[in-house]
């Protein structure tokens, strides 16, 4: 599966250092094996693993929990659970909060058509607004697949700039626009060189 799957190629090329994913699967630790298999990573799921976290290597966050974990409660799958993380007070939400706070933020597969990230938005802009400094903060970017003009200005109203896909198409827009970023990457990391 992931294999064939240029989207995961594409986000292990881009070597973020944080990476938060809903999906419970492990994929993106395949992608990590595949792809780049000398890059540690740190597979974070609980408040345990926060602990153990060195935060030197890539970190994946499993803000959904994870299947392959013994602790079933880290889960999110039913609709009760999935109130409870709207609470945003789990020890992955704290840290989501912090790394929010003092990092650029790229939302990548999300609507504002899922409650989560609509409720994740709203606070967001609230923590920002209740600190009246919005030079200080962070740049925070979601990615559309289509066009959505109404969308496009409420993401701007609260701070985040919206990313429009190249393509109609949503996963060859996708793929288009993180090639994009390896390509952008890939020339920020080459130093430049001056001809003699």
């Amino acid at each position: 599966m992931v294999k064939a799957s240029k989207v995961h190629e594409l986000l292990i090329q881009l070597k973020f250092p944080i990476i938060y994913t809903t999906n419970y699967d492990n994929g993106l630790e395949m992608a990590f094996e595949e792809y780049s298999p000398c890059t540690k990573y740190h597979k974070i799921a609980n408040v345990e693993d926060i602990a153990k976290s060195s935060g030197c290597d890539t970190q994946i966050i499993k803000f959904h929990g994870d299947m392959e974990t013994k602790d079933e409660s880290s889960i999110v799958l039913t609709e009760s659970s999935f109130f409870d993380r709207l609470d945003f007070e789990s020890p992955l939400d704290i840290k989501f909060r912090s790394d929010i706070l003092g990092k650029s933020i790229f939302f990548l597969g999300y609507s504002l058509s899922d409650i989560n990230i609509r409720v994740l938005l709203h606070k967001l802009n609230q923590i920002w607004k209740s600190f009246n400094s919005s030079a200080d903060r962070p740049p925070v970017y979601l990615f559309l697949t289509t066009p959505n003009p109404i969308q496009e200005r409420i993401l701007c109203a609260r701070g985040i700039t919206p990313v429009i896909s190249p393509n109609p198409d949503p996963r060859t827009g996708t793929i288009a626009f993180l090639e994009q970023l390896v390509e952008l990457n890939r020339k920020l990391e080459t130093p430049c060189r001056k001809d003699k």
